[in-house]
């Protein structure tokens, strides 16, 4: 340890970040649970081979995390999602000429209801449905819903990584520089809507033109030629719109988004939240606790009025998927919590002029995060209190939050793997050198023109 401790800082440092790169790329290789597991090591090496003081993981994260996890995976259990992809697949079916327009939008909007992009999954097989019996290139509306469903999570009002965000930028020990006219959760939420609308938007309007037109595409032409692969493609429809829904499931989906509702009314009128007075000042109750404390209602008004069997819930696909994504907060943010808070002041000093005078080089930073963790709420917990310690504005911290969203760079996230399987026309693919994907178009533009459209609006809200 001796030997370690008496490096330089600066090669101390470099040291330590090898070490972390390394946890994270091989994590992210391992997939799923190991990349929070793998931060284990990571802390190891800083406490016991550095004499670094442990951090402190994102405890509020990972419970919001818990709470609205719990909240969808219930609704899914009780079949108030059903409902949900019922109407939207309504939607999609009257307007097949415009899908490639709308579906980005039903899976966001549906992001954006229920807090997680993983509702993306019953979305596609629809998708590909629709696309292809009205000769629709898959790949088009396909790659830019699996895109838009995860870029609507900083949208939501019920997203992880939306109140990490706000109660960073209003905790006073994290942000030393608050900005002037921001209360916080629905302030945020008016950049990052519009913002993430837009790029929705730019996304559709790209892949209506992009790649060839199945009467033109050789490759899939030639597939057809073959009965069987042809009866692979055209074949096992899949729908809901013959399903009459129980009136139940529909109750279930009226209690999640009442919920939904709720919490966003407390997130606009703080007045109605509960006061507290703490070291001499009244606030009112934090909007972390509050959708922690609602989302938990939600859930229990599922179970006590749709009956549903409780063993379902730990059992889907949403639940699994946040369980993961909780433990990859949970040793990600305590390693990145652990390194980045020592060496702080050194990082400013190298750092700080840099980022001030390109803001943007903040978002470039955020996005390769976000791909090393794949979780945006993990990468904005482990990166947005170092950047706010070396002087990052918190406005362009508001301005650029869709950067948080990199994780389609590399085609390894579930929704994005998902997506190339359930299109069996086989247009939504991996490209010979990877990362020529059929997802990282589409996330670039989505991305970009977000933050664009945020630091306009920023501007003009008067945070920059």
């Amino acid at each position: 340890m001796e030997i370690l401790t008496s490096l330089s800082e600066g090669t101390q440092f470099s040291i330590q970040l090898a070490v972390v790169l390394i946890c994270l790329f091989y994590g992210a290789k391992k997939g799923g649970i190991a990349l929070g597991l793998l931060g284990g090591i990571g802390l190891l090496v800083l406490s016991f081979g550095f004499a670094v003081a442990p951090g402190k993981p994102s405890i509020d994260v990972m419970l919001t995390i818990l709470a609205v996890v719990i909240a969808s995976a219930t609704l899914q259990a009780s079949g108030g999602l059903d409902v949900m992809l019922q109407i939207a697949e309504k939607v999609l079916r009257k307007n097949p000429k415009f899908l490639t327009i709308l579906a980005p939008f039903v899976t966001c909007f549906l992001t954006i209801l229920c807090g997680t992009g993983h509702v993306v999954y019953t979305m596609m097989p629809i998708i590909y449905d629709i696309a292809i019996k009205n000769g629709i290139r898959p790949e088009r509306p396909m790659a830019a819903s699996s895109i838009s469903s995860q870029l609507g999570i900083i949208a939501s009002p019920v997203s992880v990584a939306v109140v990490s965000l706000t109660a960073l930028l209003l905790n006073p020990e994290i942000n030393k520089h608050p900005l002037a006219g921001f209360d916080g959760y629905v302030d945020l939420l008016a950049i990052t809507i519009p913002s993430t609308l837009i790029g929705v938007l730019a996304i559709g309007i790209f892949s209506w033109f992009r790649g060839k037109d199945l009467d033109k595409d050789e490759e899939f032409q030639a597939r057809l030629k073959d009965p069987e692969q042809k009866e692979y493609i055209y074949g096992d429809s899949k729908t809901l719109l013959g399903e009459k829904l129980p009136t139940i499931q529909w109750v279930a989906m009226w209690i999640f988004l009442g919920a939904i509702a709720i919490v966003a009314i407390l997130g606009a009128f703080p007045e109605l939240r509960p006061q507290f007075t703490s070291k001499g000042v009244t606030k009112p109750m934090n909007m972390v606790a509050t959708i922690q404390m609602f989302m938990l209602l939600a859930g229990s008004a599922l179970i006590i009025f749709t009956k549903l069997d409780t063993s379902k819930i730990a059992k889907n696909e949403i639940f699994k998927s946040g369980m993961i994504a909780l433990v990859a907060v949970f040793g990600i943010s305590w390693m990145a919590d652990t390194m980045f808070a020592v060496h702080t002041p050194m990082m400013k000093a190298a750092l700080g002029d840099v980022v001030k005078e390109h803001p943007w080089t903040y978002a470039v930073m955020l996005l390769l995060i976000s791909k090393f963790v794949n979780s945006q709420a993990a990468a904005i917990a482990a990166f947005v209190p170092l950047a706010l310690g070396i002087g990052v504005e918190p406005g362009i911290i508001i301005a650029f939050a869709a950067a948080c969203y990199g994780y389609y760079i590399l085609p390894t996230y579930p929704s994005d793997l998902a997506t190339i399987q359930f299109d069996r026309s086989g247009t939504t693919k991996i490209g010979k050198f990877v990362i020529n994907h059929s997802f990282i178009a589409p996330g670039l533009i989505g991305v970009i023109v977000s933050c664009i459209a945020g630091y306009f609006l920023a501007l003009g809200a008067g945070y920059l």
